[in-house]
């Protein structure tokens, strides 16, 4: 049947918009409100519906009476004539179903991305970033915005580049981390939750939480210092690593030596990275020139101590991390291993407890997030609410890095109350970056 004419006059306009309103809800219907209506409107209801006299400003029309009046008089219902006059009618309960569904779907994305299990100090990030909301009411907009600061992340450390440079490199745009940017602020709550600090309220402080991630660090005072590695290859660094070695020092190297060599050649080994500058210097005064391959992050390492951590990893040695059994230093712990591969060493559950059984004294260990290689490790500090420092176990760690070191050593193997561990607390205060 032919859509009659007269159902699109401008006076019953008003009537159909509001039953299309309804209709295309998604949810049952018996009632529908009209208005306000003027006089020419009233009119054109009235006669529609058959009533003996006008309504008023608001009408009330009843669904399945305009249905009948519609059947009987034109052949069709109300569905199909507002279809007719006003296009397809919709489902905002679906639509808000759907949204709700794409919303979840986004968080879980989020709270399961690979960067996140492996530094759970993100979970406080991911929680503030759900509370924020969706970006300008669109899900694939927050999800580009946010795939954005997970792919920034990742590349960081990064190594002394300018921030301009570094967007350019990462996201083809040199503005895209300027000061005030929504990707900026993201990246910056990100940082600040990896590194247990505030989040950053003026520009200085901003500076300085992009300094801390590796963001125009100085190539000179940049600083990494290991000990006895002994690449092969005729790069500077790879030079100042052997002579140090084969003299028994430990070598400070920098940022822009290592920057210089395009790879580190170093036989197939196991490579001990520590967290506090006293382990190191307690094996270089036990070891000498036989001092095993150590490397050391001074606390949260910079950009020079990934670098070469990972040409390290990339020349086939194999990482075996080591840090404090305190909040903090799992943080540092799940960074060094996301970023370079090495291993935990020595950081258990079962190794924790065994060490306050032999010491159960320490300090607090601060706010403790889950530690990725272990799932018993945090609640385990969580419970028993005591750090155990690298320097109490440093005893088990040295004799760890003997019994895994090809040269066999005529010294004898210390013990954790071996009188040089007094000398790691005197040492201990050199540990200036946590």
């Amino acid at each position: 049947m032919t859509f009659p004419a007269r159902m699109r006059s401008e006076a019953l306009r008003p009537l159909w918009q509001a039953v299309h309103y309804r209709l295309s809800s998604g949810q049952p219907v018996t009632r529908v409100r009209v208005g306000p209506l003027d006089g020419e409107q009233r009119a054109a209801v009235a006669d529609l519906l058959g009533m003996a006299r006008y309504p008023g400003e608001y009408a009330n029309v009843t669904l399945s009476k305009l249905d009948d009046i519609l059947r009987e008089s034109i052949g069709m219902d109300a569905r199909v004539v507002v279809t007719e006059a006003l296009g397809p009618l919709g489902d905002r309960a679906a639509r808000r179903a759907s949204a709700s569904e794409q919303r979840a779907a986004l968080w879980e994305w989020l709270a399961t991305n690979e960067l996140v299990i492996a530094q759970p100090a993100l979970r406080e990030w991911v929680e503030q970033v759900r509370r924020a909301g969706i970006v300008n009411g669109s899900v694939s907009a927050t999800r580009q915005l946010l795939e954005s600061a997970l792919l920034v992340l990742r590349r960081l450390p990064t190594q002394g580049d300018p921030l301009p440079a570094f967007a350019e490199s990462v996201l083809d745009d040199p503005h895209a981390l300027d000061d005030g940017t929504r990707l900026s602020g993201l990246v910056l709550r990100a940082l600040a939750a990896i590194y247990g600090t505030e989040v950053p309220g003026n520009a200085e402080q901003r500076r300085a939480l992009w300094e801390r991630a590796g963001i125009a660090d100085d190539e000179l005072s940049t600083v990494v210092v290991a000990a006895g590695l002994r690449p092969t290859g005729t790069g500077l660094s790879n030079q100042l690593l052997r002579i140090c070695a084969e003299s028994g020092h430990p070598a400070a190297v920098t940022l822009g030596q290592l920057r210089a060599d395009p790879e580190l050649s170093l036989p197939s080994t196991d490579v001990w990275v520590v967290e506090n500058p006293s382990v190191l210097a307690l094996a270089r005064r036990q070891y000498g020139a036989n001092c095993p391959p150590l490397v050391c992050t001074s606390g949260w390492p910079n950009g020079a101590a990934i670098l070469l951590l990972r040409k390290l990893a990339v020349a086939g040695a194999r990482l075996r991390y080591h840090g404090d059994l305190d909040g903090e230093g799992i943080r540092i712990a799940a960074y060094v291993l996301d970023k370079t591969g090495a291993r935990p060493w020595r950081m258990s559950a079962a190794d924790y407890l065994d060490a306050l059984r032999q010491n159960p004294r320490g300090p607090d260990p601060g706010r403790v997030t889950e530690a990725p290689w272990d799932t018993d490790l945090a609640e385990a500090m969580r419970q028993h609410r005591t750090a155990v420092v690298e320097e109490r176990v440093a005893g088990a760690l040295l004799r760890d890095v003997a019994a895994h070191s090809p040269v066999v050593y005529s010294q004898r193997q210390i013990t954790p109350s071996d009188k040089h561990c007094a000398y790691t607390t005197r040492v201990a205060n050199q540990d200036g970056n946590r």
